[in-house]
């Protein structure tokens, strides 16, 4: 089951960033996706069983998704802002986050989740703690708010 729900997953993603719907672009997708489904179908599911809490867990990631790219585009926004304002305003800065997430799929998302944010780099997790490079002030506060943090650890059950 988890390779049928890991292949549904990748070729679904494939469809809606390639944006090509002929024969020849859908085949290459379903052999793409069949190949990465093979190689790497224990990272996304852990279980051989297929239970009802790794569905809410998808379900929930799912729904973080949009959430996530309204903070990209406004992350976006605020970077742009600092590199045209005439002064530039950039206040970089390095800052520890005490993180409460324990499974390592909870820890990976958050840190690829602050990545994805501009203006904000994870440079190391030791420990249960972040080291995070931070633009500026406002970056680092937004993040020490913890929203992004107890936004994951709802996906995945570790509130």
């Amino acid at each position: 089951m988890r390779y049928i729900v890991t292949f549904i997953i990748l070729f679904l993603n494939w469809v809606i960033w390639s944006g090509m719907f002929d024969a020849f672009h859908l085949s290459l997708g379903i052999i793409s996706c069949a190949i990465v489904t093979y190689t790497t179908h224990d990272i996304l599911f852990t279980r051989e069983k297929f239970s009802y809490k790794q569905i809410i867990e998808v379900w929930r990631f799912i729904k973080y998704i949009p959430w996530l790219l309204w903070q990209i585009i406004l992350s976006n926004i605020h970077v742009a802002g600092l590199v045209l304002n005439p002064k530039m305003p950039i206040e970089p800065h390095m800052i520890r986050v005490k993180t409460r997430l324990k499974k390592d799929i909870s820890i990976v998302t958050y840190a690829n989740s602050i990545i994805l944010t501009p203006g904000t780099i994870t440079a190391d997790i030791t420990d249960g703690e972040f080291l995070v490079h931070c633009i500026s002030k406002k970056v680092a506060d937004d993040l020490l708010t913890g929203d992004m943090e107890n936004r994951v650890a709802h996906i995945f059950m570790e509130d």
